[in-house]
C-alpha cells in the first residue's frame, strides 16, 4: 500500500476529521456489544422464570435505547469519515486538473482525452472509495473482532471461542491471496474504461464527420469492440469478485456448525448457560461482518491502490517547458521579437521543422511568414509562445532570452489566433472575453468584435452578444469562428499579435478590412501574419518565405516579386487561381 503515501498530505490535513470519526466508530462498535449482554440477561431470567412485565420492558427500552445511539453514532462516524473522503476526493481531482494544466502541450499529443477522463472520474472516485468506507472497514472490523473475541471469552470460556475463530487463518490466507489477483484485475478494468471513454468522447466529437462519410456502421461495430473488451475485463474481475465472497461465507459459517455442536453440549452439560450461548451465538454474528468486510477491505483497498498508481504516473509527469525560479518580468511588452540561428524538431521526429532560421521584428512592425504546406509556418508561433522549446538558437524577446521570462507575462502579452479556432460552449461574449478573468466593459468587447468584421453577424442572433454558439461553436459558420477569435485576441489589447493562418476562411475583402482595421486599432503593436495567401502578406513590412524549414528569400512584397523566386512563382499561381475562379463566377451568372 506504498502507493497511499503519495497522498499521504490529505490525511495529515484532515487528521483531526479522520480521529473524531474513528473515535465515533469505536464507541459505537463498543456500544454494539452491549446488545448481545441484555439478550443473555433476557434469556437467563426467562430460564429462570424471573422475567415479569417490567424486567421485559426494561430490556426492551435498553435495546431501543442502544439502537437510537447506535444509529446517532453512525450518522457522525458518516459525516467525519465519509465525508472527509469527499473532500479529499475534491482536492484531489482539482490536483489532477490543475497539473494537466501545467503539463506541455506535446504531453496531450500522446495521451487520448478519454483516459485523461477516465483518471478524473473512475480512478479518484475508487481512491475515494479506499479513503472513506475502506477506512471505516478497516477499523470497524478490526475492533469489532477484538472487542467481539475479548467479550466471548468472556462470556463463556476459551475452548469455545477458539473452535469457533480457528478458520480466522484460513480467511486471511484467502483475502492475501485474492487482493494480489483483485489489484492486477483491477487495474485492466480501469485500462479498458479509459478505451471506452476515449472512443465514445472521440466518436461524439467527430460525429459530423462520421455522417458525412457515412460511417456510422463502422463507428458503431469500433465502439461494440471496445466496449466488448470492457465487458469481458469486468466480468474477469466479477468472477473473482463473486467467488471470493461467497468462500468467505462457506467458512465462517463452518464456525456456527461447530458452535451448535460443542457450545449446545456445554449447554446441556451445565458448563455454561442459555443465556451465555445465546450471547456467544450474537457475539459469532457479530464477528462474521468482519470476516466479511476483511475481503470487501482488500478489495476496496487493492482497486484504490491500482487507481492511484495510475493518478501518480500523471502526478510524475513534468512539464518539458520549464521557468526559472526568478524569471525576467517583461509587462508591458515593447515588442521587439529576434530569432538567431533558432533550430527546432519536433519530440520523436528525426526531421527539423526549422533549421538556423534567423529574422528580427522591430517593436511595432509587421512581419510576415508564408510558404507551402509543411514548410514550418506554425512552428515558429509555437515557439514564440514557448509551447515548445529550441532545439538550438535563441529567441529574444526585448533583448531578453526567451527562457528566462516569466511564461506568464510573455502569454499574456501576446494575442494568439491559431489555425484550429477553439471556442467554448459559452456565449459570443463570454468567448470574445476569454483572457479576462472578469467581465471587460461592452464597449471594448464591441470595438474587437467591429474590428474582427464580426459586429454585423452578432447583431443578426437572437441574443446578440448573448447567443450561446454551442460546443466548439457548431451553430457559427468557419468564417465566423475565424472571426470570433481574432476579436478575443484584439480585446486582449496585446503588445504582439499572431495570426496564424486565421484568415483562410474569410474572402479576401474582410480579409483587408481586417487587417486594416489591426493596423488601425494600434499601430505599436508588433504583428506576425502566418498564411500562405500572398493577399494576406503583402502589405507586411517584412516578408520571409520558409521552404523545409528554412528561410529561402527575405524582403518586401515588391522586392520578392522583384526577384522573380519561390514567391513570385507562388504568387504567380495564386493569381491564376482567382482569375480562374472569378470567370467561373461570371459563367454561373450569365444566363
Amino acid at each position: 500500500m506504498k502507493s497511499f503515501l503519495t497522498i499521504k498530505e490529505y490525511f495529515l490535513e484532515h487528521k483531526r476529521y479522520y480521529i473524531i470519526g474513528v473515535i465515533w466508530l469505536i464507541v459505537i462498535d463498543g456500544v454494539q456489544l452491549i446488545v448481545p449482554q441484555i439478550l443473555r440477561r433476557l434469556t437467563d431470567d426467562l430460564q429462570l422464570g424471573s422475567l415479569d412485565k417490567d424486567r421485559l420492558l426494561y430490556y426492551a427500552f435498553l435495546i431501543v435505547a442502544t439502537g437510537l445511539f447506535i444509529g446517532i453514532g453512525r450518522y457522525f462516524w458518516r459525516i467525519y469519515l465519509i465525508g472527509t473522503s469527499r473532500e479529499i476526493e475534491y482536492k484531489l481531482r482539482n490536483k489532477l486538473f490543475s497539473h494537466l494544466l501545467t503539463l506541455s502541450p506535446n504531453y496531450f499529443n500522446t495521451h487520448k482525452t478519454g483516459d485523461l477522463m477516465a483518471h478524473a472520474t473512475n480512478d479518484i472516485n475508487a481512491v475515494r472509495m479506499a479513503l472513506g468506507p475502506g477506512t471505516i472497514m478497516i477499523v470497524d472490523s478490526g475492533f469489532l473482532l477484538m472487542f467481539s473475541l475479548f467479550m466471548m471469552v468472556r462470556t463463556t470460556n476459551l475452548r469455545l471461542t477458539a473452535a469457533a475463530v480457528f478458520t480466522l487463518p484460513i480467511i486471511m490466507l484467502l483475502v492475501t491471496r485474492f487482493g494480489k489477483i483483485i489489484y492486477r484485475k483491477f487495474k485492466v478494468v480501469q485500462e479498458a474504461f479509459s478505451d471506452l471513454s476515449d472512443i465514445t468522447q472521440e466518436s461524439f466529437s467527430g460525429i459530423r464527420v462520421i455522417k458525412s462519410f457515412v460511417q456510422e456502421r463502422l463507428v458503431s461495430d469500433n465502439f461494440e469492440s471496445v466496449n466488448q473488451n470492457n465487458f469481458n475485463k469486468n466480468m474477469d474481475l466479477v468472477k473473482i469478485h463473486g467467488g471470493f465472497h461467497p468462500l468467505l461465507q462457506l467458512i465462517s459459517s463452518v464456525s456456527y456448525l461447530i458452535i451448535i455442536f460443542y457450545g449446545g453440549r456445554q449447554v446441556i452439560n451445565g458448563s455454561i448457560s442459555l443465556g451465555d450461548f445465546v450471547a456467544f451465538n450474537s457475539y459469532l454474528g457479530i464477528i462474521i461482518w468482519p470476516t466479511r468486510a476483511l475481503g470487501m477491505v482488500i478489495n476496496v483497498l487493492q482497486r484504490g491502490a491500482a487507481s492511484l498508481d495510475r493518478l501518480n504516473v500523471i502526478f510524475n509527469e513534468k512539464s518539458e517547458i520549464l521557468q526559472l525560479d526568478s524569471p525576467i518580468a517583461i509587462s508591458p511588452l515593447k515588442g521587439d521579437i529576434e530569432f538567431k540561428n533558432v533550430s527546432f524538431a519536433y519530440p520523436n521526429s528525426n526531421h527539423d521543422a526549422l533549421t538556423r532560421v534567423s529574422f528580427r521584428v522591430p517593436a511595432g512592425n509587421t512581419l510576415a511568414i508564408t510558404g507551402r504546406t509543411g514548410s514550418g509556418k506554425s512552428t515558429v508561433a509555437n515557439l514564440m509562445l514557448r509551447l515548445f522549446d529550441t532545439s538550438s538558437g535563441e529567441i529574444l524577446v526585448d533583448g531578453h532570452e526567451i527562457k528566462e521570462v516569466s511564461l506568464d507575462d510573455l502569454r499574456n502579452e501576446i494575442g494568439f489566433v491559431p489555425q484550429d479556432n477553439f471556442l467554448f460552449s459559452q456565449t459570443i461574449q463570454e468567448n470574445i472575453a476569454l483572457a479576462y478573468d472578469q467581465m471587460p466593459d461592452e464597449s471594448e468587447i464591441v470595438e474587437a468584435s467591429k474590428i474582427a468584421q464580426l459586429y454585423e453577424n452578432i447583431m443578426e442572433f437572437p441574443e446578440k452578444f448573448k447567443t450561446i454558439i454551442g460546443e466548439r461553436g457548431v451553430t457559427l459558420s468557419g468564417g465566423q469562428k475565424q472571426r470570433l477569435s481574432i476579436a478575443r485576441a484584439i480585446v486582449k489589447k496585446p503588445s504582439v499579435l499572431i495570426l496564424d493562418d486565421s484568415l483562410s476562411a474569410v474572402d479576401t475583402q474582410t480579409e483587408e478590412r481586417i487587417l486594416h482595421g489591426i493596423r488601425s486599432f494600434s499601430r505599436d503593436i508588433t504583428t506576425i501574419l502566418i498564411s500562405h495567401r500572398i493577399s494576406t502578406v503583402k502589405g507586411a513590412d517584412e516578408i520571409i518565405f520558409l521552404d523545409d524549414g528554412s528561410i529561402v528569400e527575405k524582403g518586401t512584397h515588391q522586392e520578392l516579386l522583384d526577384n522573380k523566386g519561390e514567391y513570385y512563382d507562388l504568387y504567380q499561381r495564386q493569381l491564376l487561381e482567382e482569375q480562374v475562379r472569378i470567370e467561373e463566377d461570371e459563367n454561373e451568372q450569365t444566363p
